[in-house]
């Protein structure tokens, strides 16, 4: 009976250990509690930001050690005033606002860049006689406020064209109206809305900004200089959970989606399965693209180089701080904190 007892005890020691050892292998150890912190996309959810609706629907975030709550962006909601004022510890900014807020003495740092080259287009009825950036000359073209106008304000800048700007709302009606010649769009967004209004694609003429001066690397991640200082190990956990959020919602687009549209009804917000589909692969595309040599989820000097030069010319950012002072690369080894 001792024998038997001595047998059960052994097996339930190294059960213990193995769950010991796999904890360990999560990154740390089994007692260290979950570090909270929080995140604010640059918009309202959707596809867009699968990648951290993933990390946090699978617990990615959990077993790299952190409590992680997303906030709902939005128009209203400009996440650089969330770093700014307390409100979040991370958040995804374009890399033109991040610059222009870091020399206006906001101390942002870039942690991941997640998105590596621009998707912004301007698009053009093809029977409207725009079929060249200068043709644009004296035309109405609809810009997005704040931050998101400052790449086509570079493009037009470095071609010497000057338009007129309307502004132009979270929709593209007043394009479809006939309100303005040219209109904003995102490859990923805007442009597949616009075709399933019943335009075809060989009606518009589209002008990529990475074509005309501006390839401007768009999604990154960003905190607060002192965020990083005071917990180097939270931020480069946030950031391999955030990466390894998007690989998997990659390897699994349709549970991606699912997750995706779950987040926006919860928002209140229209779900359309097909439309967050088309966003999901074309972000694919940006976030991975042929050919770039570049290492994953880093801001390259060449690109940062390439941006701070034009934006400096063009008189859109003033000061800017050296390449190693802004951007942040993970640091080796187990990032749970």
């Amino acid at each position: 009976m001792s024998a038997c007892l001595a047998i059960g005890r052994s097996c339930v020691t190294r059960w213990m250990l193995c769950c010991f050892l796999v904890l360990l292998s999560a990154g740390g150890r089994a007692d260290e509690p979950l570090k909270k912190a929080s995140f604010i996309p640059l918009w309202f959810p959707q596809a867009q930001f699968a990648g951290y609706y993933l990390a946090l629907e699978k617990g990615i975030y959990r077993r790299h050690g952190i409590d992680l709550t997303i906030i709902d962006g939005g128009s209203q909601r400009p996440p650089a005033e969330y770093l700014r004022d307390g409100r979040a510890d991370f958040a995804a900014l374009w890399l033109t606002t991040a610059l222009q807020r870091r020399s206006q003495g906001l101390a942002l740092v870039n942690i991941a860049q997640v998105v590596q080259q621009s998707s912004m287009l301007l698009l053009a009825i093809k029977s409207s006689g725009i079929n060249t950036l200068a043709d644009m000359a004296g035309q109405k073209v609809g810009l997005w406020g704040g931050d998101f106008d400052i790449p086509p304000r570079a493009a037009f800048d470095r071609n010497g064209v000057q338009v007129n700007v309307v502004h132009q709302s979270a929709t593209v009606n007043l394009f479809l109206r006939g309100g303005v010649a040219v209109t904003s769009a995102m490859s990923y967004n805007e442009y597949h809305t616009i075709v399933n209004s019943g335009v075809n694609p060989d009606e518009l003429t589209v002008f990529p900004l990475k074509d005309h001066g501006a390839n401007f690397p768009e999604d990154g991640l960003y905190a607060l200089q002192q965020t990083v200082q005071r917990d180097p190990q939270l931020v480069d956990a946030f950031v391999r959970a955030s990466l390894e959020g998007w690989d998997y919602a990659f390897a699994h687009p349709d549970e991606a989606i699912d997750v995706v549209l779950r987040v926006m009804r919860k928002a209140r917000l229209p779900a359309n399965r097909m439309h967050q589909q088309w966003m999901l692969s074309r972000l694919q595309d940006v976030m991975r693209p042929a050919g770039n040599g570049g290492e994953a989820g880093v801001l390259s000097r060449q690109d940062y180089q390439a941006v701070t030069s034009e934006l400096q010319r063009t008189g859109l950012v003033r000061d800017v701080v050296d390449y190693d002072a802004f951007v942040r690369r993970p640091a080796p080894g187990p990032s749970r904190p």
